[in-house]
């Protein structure tokens, strides 16, 4: 291939988003923080997934064009900072290949590079060890390459190359990425991005979007995956209430046979499973009585494993979920056809992030005419934040990201907007989004305010309860998936398996002698009378001196917040 025309561009860059989507599970994983986030891997598939669906329905020939709809499509659904990031570098190779119908290896190298710098440029202090270092290093590898061959498939490949090496090399870097064994997952996601690219341009291979394969461990454990699927069919009728399933090793000297185990289980329940080995016996049954199943099973060997789970009590909290989830669905479409543009007839107005109703009330309370939904969980694009700018009908319009993932794509609504002036208020935390919003002075002009409320946002602390979403270690202490752990401005300090108790730990730890205010924010996962019982703990644990406040926030994730001045 002497040159690169846009059909051949485009196809690339879908196949290059297939492959992502396809190991996205797997470059979340490498996110070394074990809170639960807006992932490395959703974030950026979901990025560039834009420009592969905007892409598939265009009829554009020149390349030019091509990359111009990418880059688009990609900056309005930029998410969380690798997912900015990722949109600055592929807007940087659109403005390099303008006006090209098509392009040879030089062009390429060029265009990257020219990417690679507007990338940079956006970050305030780049990183090295991270996607920036990928990209930088299959930069200046393609144009070595291009310096030598101007054919586009050897100078790509000359870059993916030179990504994968680098990649390999971000844990020599980045000493925290070393520490947990894992390369870094922004690098990754942009490896597997060149890799689908690659394997349009040169073996002439669209990756398709099938999701990755399963892992080592379940591909060796089959007869698992059997009794899942084969226990499925069955779980849409309860007619007893647990799930009982165990493996026995067998007894050399017993000589029962595993048929009759399964006579007598079919006896006192359903969905029966039986399959067995030279050395164990797997079983699923449902039953009311799972000790008496367990009885019977010890007269053929020893138990190996057991697990019983209450079916009713699973089905009772999946549709509780179920609910939560299509109302929260439902509002969120509602206030999506709320945003229409409006003129700036207003001097100031301002937009939040945010995640839970109370939180939304709040915020409104505060003087928030619109609330974009996010956080830790899924991070809001680029054109979320947009789309509330512009129905805000004020001239000047603060904007309060509350997520450190969320100010990158808070930051490129800037140059989007030309009827308003956008003030991103680099806010990190909900708490600092609040005392900020508090600082607000009607009295001052927009420039003064911006530093004011960042000054007021810089000066909270800001403490969080959560569970932990993966097994990860730090500081010495092993965290299992599931446990409580406690955050002070973002370190993890200790874990529980309380959250109530957690959280009086932490405001204690928190708690200095300039402390004078305490507001403990609630989550959905807390009732009022637990949060009632962290906030009477607290203010016993911190003294009268110390205002203790609280809020229902109702925000998913988080079971406390604590905002700590």
């Amino acid at each position: 291939m002497k040159m690169i025309n846009g059909s051949s561009y485009k196809n690339a860059l879908i196949s290059g988003a297939n492959n992502i989507i396809r190991h996205k599970d797997e470059i979340n994983a490498l996110n070394i923080f074990p809170v639960p986030d807006g992932d490395t891997g959703t974030n950026m598939s979901m990025t560039i997934e834009a420009a592969s669906k905007a892409l598939s329905q265009s009829d554009a020939l020149r390349i030019d064009d091509v990359a111009s709809q990418a880059a688009s499509a990609m900056l309005k659904s930029a998410r969380g900072n690798s997912g900015v990031i990722l949109s600055l570098l592929f807007r940087g190779i659109a403005n390099g290949l303008k006006d090209k119908g098509e392009i040879d290896g030089k062009d390429l190298a060029q265009a990257l590079g020219i990417g690679v710098e507007t990338a940079y440029k956006a970050v305030m202090n780049p990183t090295e060890g991270t996607i920036l270092t990928v990209a930088r290093m299959a930069s200046e590898a393609g144009n070595v390459a291009a310096g030598v061959e101007s054919d586009p498939v050897i100078v790509f490949s000359s870059i993916c190359s030179a990504a994968n090496d680098a990649l390999n090399r971000t844990p020599e870097m980045l000493p925290v990425l070393k520490k947990a064994g894992v390369v870094d997952a922004g690098g990754k996601g942009l490896c597997m991005i060149l890799e689908g690219m690659l394997s349009l341009l040169r073996d002439g291979v669209m990756i398709e979007p099938e999701a990755a394969a399963v892992s080592k461990a379940e591909a060796e454990d089959k007869s698992a995956e059997f009794f899942r699927n084969a226990a499925a069919e069955f779980d849409s009728v309860i007619n007893f209430t647990y799930c009982t399933e165990f493996i026995i090793g067998k007894n050399a000297e017993c000589d029962k046979e595993p048929a009759q185990l399964r006579e007598f289980l079919e006896g006192m329940g359903d969905c029966v499973l039986v399959a067995d080995d030279e050395d164990i016996i797997k079983v699923h049954v449902h039953t009311e009585n799972p000790g008496k199943a367990l009885e019977e099973a010890l007269t053929f060997g020893q138990l190996l494993t057991v697990k019983i789970e209450n079916m009713k009590e699973q089905h009772r909290k999946a549709a509780e979920e179920y609910e939560k989830e299509k109302a929260r669905n439902e509002a969120e479409e509602k206030k999506r056809e709320g945003l229409k543009p409006v003129a700036p007839v207003e001097e100031v107005g301002f937009v939040s992030v945010a995640s839970g109703e109370g939180l939304e009330t709040v915020f409104k309370d505060l003087g928030c005419q619109h609330i974009v939904s996010g956080g830790q969980s899924m991070n809001p694009s680029t054109d979320d934040i947009y789309q509330a700018v512009m129905a805000t009908p004020a001239k000047n319009v603060f904007v309060l990201p509350n997520n450190k993932n969320i100010i990158l794509a808070a930051e490129q609504v800037v140059p989007l907007v030309s009827d308003r002036n956008v003030i991103i208020i680099p806010t990190k935390t909900i708490p600092q989004g609040l005392v900020a919003m508090l600082s607000y002075s009607p009295d001052a002009t927009a420039e003064l305010n911006g530093e004011y409320m960042y000054n007021a946002a810089k000066g909270v602390a800001t403490g969080k309860v959560t569970y932990a979403a993966r097994n990860s270690e730090f500081g010495g202490t092993k965290i299992k998936e599931g446990d409580i752990i406690a955050l002070n401005n973002g370190k993890l300090t200790h874990k529980d398996k309380d959250p109530v108790r957690a959280v009086v730990k932490l405001a204690k730890e928190m708690t200095t002698r300039d402390t004078s205010y305490i507001t403990v924010i609630y989550g959905e996962e807390i009732t009022e009378a637990q949060a009632n019982t962290a906030l009477e703990a607290i203010q016993s644990k911190v003294g009268s001196n110390v205002e203790v406040s609280l809020i229902n926030g109702g925000q998913p994730v988080y079971y406390f917040m604590l905002s700590v001045e």
